[in-house]
């Protein structure tokens, strides 16, 4: 063998797995990535232990676009775009940029955004609040339980599910909230078990989010295991939510 034919054979044998690892480089960058959904704060959207796609052009990139946040801080995104109210967002915690978290787009630039006596008050307008029976929510040790479930309307149409189980809770009656430039109000639809924007940092919450730490916009369920249920071999498979596979969020 030449040395000509063996430099041609290792470029040939190199290429294809540098080419894999470009092409899923630039799919998690540019396109859409997986995520997973630890806790409870989105139920009953989002379920402990839901697997899903976040389609990460939705609104642009900035440097949590790529691993590890590389990239310079900016107020902007690369072809940026606004989230719309009741958008599902993935976004890096502003006081701790380590952590992900999900929420839903309550209020843009501009907003004022208020609880009062446990109803959604979005520029002096009472977001409309429909029961809608009841629903199970499940706790962080696995326990289910039953709750009362209402269906909020938001500024612009959206339509969504919320849970609520009291309307004098530490988060039920807030301060008046302006949501400042290049940043949005988020909050979980789980409305008494979720640390969000009503939630300073310094009280260890999430206050505004920076529209440079969104990461991607939830579209797609992937899939759901019941993880926190899964006590033993014979309960493995049953834990398996096959209604929550392949459908959009």
């Amino acid at each position: 063998m030449t040395r000509k034919t063996f430099a041609h054979g290792l470029m040939g044998w190199l290429i294809e797995p540098l080419a894999t690892v470009f092409l899923v480089a630039f799919a998690t960058t540019a396109l859409a990535q997986p995520f997973y959904i630890p806790s409870g704060s989105m139920e009953p959207t989002l379920q402990i232990g839901d697997a899903l796609v976040g389609t990460k052009f939705a609104y642009g990139y900035s440097r949590w676009s790529l691993p590890y946040g590389l990239g310079p801080a900016s107020e902007t995104r690369l072809m940026g775009k606004l989230p719309k109210r009741g958008d599902i967002v993935i976004f890096r915690l502003p006081r701790d940029t380590k952590t992900t978290l999900i929420k839903r787009v309550i209020g843009l630039p501009g907003d004022q955004v208020q609880m009062v006596h446990g109803r959604l008050v979005i520029n002096g307008q009472l977001v409309p609040l429909e029961a809608a029976g009841s629903g199970k929510v499940e706790e962080a040790d696995g326990y289910w339980h039953a709750i009362d479930k209402f269906t909020e309307t938001l500024p612009g149409g959206v339509k969504h599910t919320i849970f609520k189980t009291r309307w004098d809770g530490p988060l039920d009656d807030t301060q008046l909230y302006v949501v400042p430039a290049n940043h949005i109000f988020a909050m979980g639809d789980n409305r008494d078990n979720s640390s969000d924007s009503r939630v300073a940092p310094d009280d260890g919450g999430v206050g505004y989010v920076p529209v440079e730490n969104l990461v991607a916009r939830a579209d797609v369920m992937l899939g759901s295991y019941d993880f926190l249920n899964a006590h033993g071999v014979k309960s493995w498979l049953g834990q398996f939510r096959l209604s929550r596979f392949l459908r959009p969020i």
